[in-house]
C-alpha cells in the first residue's frame, strides 16, 4: 500500500470546494477512506486548515471537519530533527519543508502529493499532483 503525505493545498482544496482541484482532493482523500492508499498530514496542516477554515466557520464545524480528516489520515511527527533540517534547507517554503522533512524522516513516506511540485524541487521523496498520482494509480489497476 503507498503511504502518501497529503499537503495543505490538497486538503484546503477539498475543505473549501475549490474547483477545480476539488474533484481530484476528494478522489485523493477516498482513497484514504478506502484502504487503497495511506495518507498522512502533520500538526503543521491541521494548524494552516483550522486558521483557515475557523475564519468561515464556528470553532465546533472546524473541530468536526478536522476530527473527520484524522479517521482519515495519520499525522506524522514533527519533531527537533525535522525542525533542524527544514531551518537548514533550500527550502523556500518553511511550512514545506516542515512537511518534506517530517515526511523523509518517518521513513515510510513513498510520496507527496501536491499541487505546487515546485515547492517540493529538493525532497528525496517523489512528489505528484494529485491528477497525475490519480491517472497512475488508475492506470495500473
Amino acid at each position: 500500500m503507498k503511504k502518501v503525505l497529503i499537503d495543505t493545498d490538497i486538503i484546503l482544496d477539498f475543505f473549501f470546494d475549490r474547483a477545480p482541484f476539488s474533484d481530484d482532493a476528494a478522489k485523493v482523500l477516498s482513497l484514504c477512506e478506502s484502504g487503497e492508499i495511506k495518507g498522512f498530514i502533520t500538526s503543521v496542516i491541521i494548524s494552516n486548515v483550522y486558521y483557515l477554515l475557523r475564519q468561515y466557520a464556528t470553532h465546533e464545524k472546524v473541530i468536526e471537519k478536522l476530527s473527520q480528516l484524522i479517521t482519515l489520515t495519520e499525522v506524522l511527527t514533527t519533531d527537533k530533527d525535522a525542525i533542524l533540517k527544514a531551518l537548514n534547507s533550500d527550502f523556500r517554503d518553511f511550512e514545506d519543508a516542515l512537511q518534506n522533512y517530517s515526511a523523509e524522516l518517518n521513513g515510510q513516506i513513498d510520496l507527496i502529493i501536491t499541487r505546487n511540485i515546485k515547492d517540493f524541487k529538493n525532497s528525496t521523496l517523489g512528489v505528484m499532483t494529485p491528477g497525475n498520482y490519480l491517472k497512475t494509480t488508475m492506470a495500473s489497476r
